[in-house]
């Protein structure tokens, strides 16, 4: 059986989502990240960069979650786009994969989790994080879908950072992007994402921002205290 390396974070989650899409049997293996479990030599062998998500499906292994996404797509023949849709389907998943969520990420850490500070980076960060997701929203309008009437990975991509907007943007984001939220509520309607949200009723991730947690978390800034 697949095994599928998670926390509730939004990459491991736009995979949840589509495993449940697909109907594939998995295993969820719980990694808590503020533990430090995704530093462990064992789990360092699945993915070098000590990061969730994973998945080993049989001999193979595969890290990063826009390549689980299309690996798992790819397996089934489920959730692709139509041949000619191929490009602009992996250009807007390298958008979502470059841009939505490392800026998205940046201004959850600067505004949120920086030991000090950096006013420079939160207004970098959370200016970048508002101009992807309004190109997002921009690029919705008119359309069912990110590819038009066609359910694709690329909105379960899309979906699993959405489920973080208010954290990243602020609690009024929905108002100004209407359409990524309506693309958003679509999505958490569908049987398969109620399912996925049962991963949080699994396993008890720890909670606690404390000192473990920004040592596993954060390690960069172990390098100061040196």
């Amino acid at each position: 059986m697949l095994k599928f390396y998670y926390s509730l974070a939004p990459n491991p989650m736009k995979v949840a989502l589509l495993l449940e899409e697909a109907g594939l049997p998995f295993e969820a293996v719980p990694v808590d990240t503020r533990k430090g479990e995704q530093h462990g030599a064992a789990f360092k062998t699945l993915n070098p960069n000590a990061k969730v998500p994973v998945i080993v499906d049989g001999a193979t292994t595969v890290f990063d979650s826009n390549a689980i996404l299309l690996y798992l797509a790819e397996k089934t023949g489920q959730f692709l786009p139509e041949p000619k849709d191929r490009g602009a389907m992996l250009s807007w998943l390298m958008f979502v994969a470059s841009g939505i969520g490392p800026f998205s990420g940046q201004s959850v850490h600067f505004k949120h989790y920086a030991p000090e500070p950096v006013p420079y980076a939160v207004n970098r960060y959370d200016f970048e994080a508002w101009r992807h997701w309004s190109l997002l929203n921009e690029h919705l309008a008119g359309k069912t879908w990110m590819m038009g009437e066609r359910y694709t990975l690329l909105d379960m991509s899309v979906w699993g950072w959405a489920r973080a907007v208010p954290f990243v943007l602020g609690a009024d984001a929905w108002e100004k992007l209407p359409e990524v939220k309506r693309l958003f509520d679509a999505i958490n309607q569908r049987p398969a994402a109620q399912r996925a949200a049962t991963l949080k009723d699994r396993y008890t991730f720890k909670a606690e921002m404390d000192d473990e947690a920004r040592r596993a978390m954060f390690p960069q800034n172990e390098r100061l205290k040196a």
